[in-house]
């Protein structure tokens, strides 16, 4: 399984070389399934007109680029997890298995975590051959828990564990303006916290694994804290 664990997307050029690296050919001869589950249970992002400009790849300012959908993918396609229940597997499995990646935005962890699960990606993700590229809550959900400074929406069963298809968890978008709570103070607090390893990252820094093998990509700020 390979995994492009982001912040806030392909924001510069060492992560888009990355996933070209990953996917192992131009993304102009790759086919992408977007998905867009996680934004309809955060309320800063969906639903509404952010989870169509995700879907999309436009902004409502055209001077703003999307760092998953508008890339120059070959195809690009809609994944909607919530709707995946209610058809056969037969609809959308083949599909899945034969896209070279899949874009997951970013949204509410546990939200996303909850559908994978009922949907039956979860069980699907580690035999696929597709790049994941994950943004914010959709790199968060690889995780074995969230740690509860991120805990939004709540999963039936409660508590704040996610896929543990990774053995490290994700302080995402560090030290970001638009985020003052997000300080490198707050991420030291949350990893002391945590049971296992942890990243905090900024938008300029994703974390690639690659059958096991972690990575650090970035031309920003980074720390990696151990239990």
């Amino acid at each position: 399984m390979k995994l492009l664990l982001t912040s806030a997307g392909i924001n510069n050029k060492s992560i888009h070389d990355a996933l070209v690296d990953m996917l192992g050919k131009p993304i102009a001869d790759s086919n992408a399934l977007c998905i867009p589950t996680a934004m309809y249970g955060h309320p800063w992002v969906g639903p509404g007109v952010k989870a169509w400009q995700f879907i999309s790849g436009i902004s409502e300012n055209p001077m703003v680029k999307n760092p998953m959908v508008d890339l120059g993918w070959k195809s690009v396609g809609v994944l909607e997890l919530t709707a995946l229940p209610s058809i056969n597997q037969d609809r959308w499995v083949p599909l899945v298995r034969e896209t070279d990646v899949l874009l997951v935005a970013g949204g509410d962890a546990l939200y996303l975590c909850h559908w994978m699960r009922q949907s039956g990606l979860a069980d699907l993700l580690p035999s696929l051959q597709a790049v994941y590229v994950g943004m914010s809550a959709g790199s968060m959900v690889m995780a074995p828990n969230i740690g509860e400074f991120f805990v939004g929406w709540t999963p039936p069963t409660g508590g704040d564990e996610t896929l543990s298809l990774v053995d490290f968890a994700i302080f995402p978008h560090l030290d970001h303006e638009m985020l003052p709570g997000n300080t490198m103070a707050a991420a030291e607090r949350w990893a002391a916290g945590m049971k296992g390893p942890t990243y905090a990252i900024d938008d300029q820094t994703a974390i690639k694994v690659v059958d096991g093998t972690v990575e650090v990509v970035s031309e920003g700020n980074w720390k990696h804290f151990l239990p």
